[in-house]
């Protein structure tokens, strides 16, 4: 019954702006570390970002450091990925995961999300 939900995602101009949701139901996000991932086809999956159990602590790749940020809302149970001055390159389907504490260091995850498509356009 658990699951992660990811809404949020559409089509956007290069230098505009979107907002993904990563809605948790079976399970509490405050137990687990949150991340975000995006995959493009042909690519490989890459990661995007993660936020610690106590949501003190931060990750980013580096080619969204500075243009993305990860929160999340307890009361909700709601993980976010706020997405800035978007690139034509930043296309993919975006995946939340999360993981047990170990994540943190391993960057293994074992629960993931459906995906949500984002394109942006030039």
């Amino acid at each position: 019954q658990a699951q992660l939900v990811e809404s949020g995602g559409g089509l956007a101009q290069a230098g505009g702006s979107l907002r993904l949701s990563c809605a948790a139901s079976g399970r509490t996000v405050s137990n687990y570390v949150m991340a975000w991932f995006r995959q493009a086809p042909g690519k490989e999956r890459e990661f995007v970002a993660t936020m610690s159990r106590s949501g003190s602590s931060t990750k980013y790749s580096n080619s969204v450091k500075g243009r993305f940020t990860i929160s999340r809302d307890n009361a909700k149970n709601t993980v976010y990925l706020q997405m800035n001055s978007l690139k034509p390159e930043d296309t993919g389907v975006y995946y939340c995961a999360a993981g047990d504490s170990s994540a943190w260091l391993t960057g293994l995850y074992t629960y993931w999300g459906q995906g949500t498509q984002v394109t942006v356009s030039s």
